[in-house]
């Protein structure tokens, strides 16, 4: 009886990979390595099990492409099926002409490896190859782990610093423009990945926290948008030789980053925020605030700031679709963002409760301070420590009066901090209502997409000398936001089932058939 064609493999695909491992055994086992410090042994190690995890991997597939090259002999050969076995391609056309021996070069974490495969051809239609499909291969010459890898190093530091990294650890098997192809490739499916999660729900009374803000992005000049582009054709350098006052040696394009969180509502009084005037007395420690839980984070540099904020609506709402749970808007006060804001919540039906962020505002009131006292005056903490507990009481009214007043006493040339303050308060009253905001304990500062903004933007983005083109600026940003959310796992593994379907199903809509 004859044995199955699959263990028919008469060639010792692994002798090579044995070879090496006898080899460096023998190494370690030698006189010569027992004068070696630890440092020597593991540069060994590390040098010659790499080489000997390629050679694994080479054997692998040197070891299925024999396999293959068998199973399509048998089927093209076999007597009943000699003039019809085959396969059959997406087009319907089945490819009876067989070709062994076709080569693709694989790009791997532990070194540069060949995949041969079987060629399945006819006359007028592209070749087919069903062990790319059954190796899920990429259409690029990098393999999954390669590319997991440039994601990981390329969102924590520069290209360059990316690519001396990957070189170290793997080898010379990927430049660092593949580097930036790679990253923008990683990044397509992260949309479609938030789209199909489902948030765990939260009791009704969990505060839903909604929070916005853009930060710029030094661009190359074909990346910036077309009113900041023709700002930067018409500027005319001051000097030759450096920066005059004002002038800056990048323009920037706003970037657009949004967060959704959950927060169990802690009440608190307007001293556990604000000391009173001369300090806190006593042992009494301040009420906690609200804590961050189950933070999720979004941003965009392609799109503005609307497609932003109507994804994370979108997110919220798949958090509490019933619209049950109090709705927080933390905001800077930017009148383009309240608006956008106010119209995406309208167009849903949602009732949302914005909240100005209270770190901006005792902004404006140390700006004020500057306008009555002299600068670096102890008595001016105290005066923004008294309106500051004004506004938390609910007092805001109260606070324009005063200032407003005290800006009538200051002279001509210092009223521009106070003006700015009561022009800022008188915009935004209706949302610094803190007193009922402190009361029902929700949060009252955009500290976590201050940090965001810092965290995904300034550490990454920011390094000296970068200018950035479009794809590589959003691909990175989305990777950042995807990674700070802590799902880089069940991504990657999202993304390289729409890879193979992008990949391969094209090729085998309906899987490939050998044809009898």
């Amino acid at each position: 009886m004859q044995a199955p064609y699959d263990t028919e493999v008469t060639t010792d695909v692994f002798a090579e990979a044995r070879n090496t491992f006898n080899c460096l055994i023998g190494q370690l086992t030698g006189t010569a390595s027992a004068t070696l410090t630890h440092d020597r042994l593991e540069e060994t190690i590390v040098e010659q099990g790499r080489e000997l995890q390629r050679q694994l991997l080479q054997a692998h597939l040197d070891l299925r492409a024999l396999r293959e090259r068998q199973r399509a002999h048998h089927a093209r050969h076999d007597r009943q099926n000699a003039t019809t076995a085959g396969v059959t391609g997406p087009d319907g056309v089945a490819r009876r002409r067989l070709e062994t021996g076709h080569h693709r070069l694989l790009a791997t974490v532990v070194g540069t490896v060949t995949v041969t495969r079987c060629a399945w051809r006819a006359p007028g239609v592209r070749n087919v190859y069903p062990a790319d499909a059954a190796l899920s291969l990429p259409a690029v010459r990098h393999s999954a782990g390669l590319a997991r890898l440039a994601v990981i190093e390329t969102v924590r530091g520069s290209f360059d610093a990316a690519h001396a990294s990957l070189v170290a650890r793997c080898g010379s098997v990927i430049g660092k423009r593949q580097i930036e192809q790679a990253i923008v490739a990683a990044a397509v499916d992260v949309d479609a990945f938030y789209a199909a999660q489902t948030p765990v729900p939260c009791t009704a009374s969990t505060v839903l926290a909604i929070s916005v803000d853009g930060k710029g992005i030094a661009m190359r000049p074909e990346a910036l948008r077309p009113a900041t582009a023709k700002a930067a054709a018409r500027a005319r350098a001051t000097f030759r030789t450096r920066l005059a006052a004002g002038e800056k040696p990048a323009r920037k394009r706003m970037a657009t980053l949004g967060v959704v969180y959950d927060a169990e509502p802690a009440a608190r009084r307007p001293h556990d925020v604000i000391a009173v005037p001369g300090g806190r007395a006593g042992q009494r420690l301040p009420r906690a605030r609200p804590r961050t839980m189950r933070k999720w984070l979004c941003g965009s540099i392609v799109t503005g700031p609307g497609p932003v904020i109507a994804k994370v609506f979108d997110h919220a709402e798949a958090r509490d679709p019933g619209h049950a749970r109090p709705w927080v808007v933390l905001v800077d006060g930017a009148r383009h963002q309240l608006d956008l804001i106010a119209a995406e919540a309208a167009r849903r039906g949602i009732g949302v409760h914005v909240v100005i962020d209270f770190v901006h505002v005792l902004e404006k009131l140390w700006a004020a301070a500057w306008s009555l006292h002299p600068p670096a005056a102890p008595a001016a903490e105290d005066w923004v420590a008294g309106h500051a507990l004004a506004l938390l009481a609910g007092h805001t009214g109260h606070v324009i009066t005063a200032l407003t007043a005290q800006a009538s006493t200051a002279g001509a040339q210092r009223r521009d901090g106070i003006d700015a303050c009561v022009r800022y308060l008188t915009n935004n009253f209706e949302h610094l209502r803190y007193d009922q905001v402190l009361e029902a304990g929700w949060p009252i500062a955009t500290g976590v997409i201050e940090g965001a903004c810092r965290h995904l933007i300034a550490d990454r983005f920011d390094l000296a000398g970068a200018r950035w083109g479009l794809a590589g600026a959003e691909a990175v940003l989305k990777l950042r936001a995807l990674i700070a959310n802590g799902h880089l796992e069940r991504y990657w593994h999202f993304h390289l089932a729409r890879q193979h379907e992008r990949v391969h199903q094209s090729d085998y809509q309906d899987g490939y058939s050998l044809t009898a």
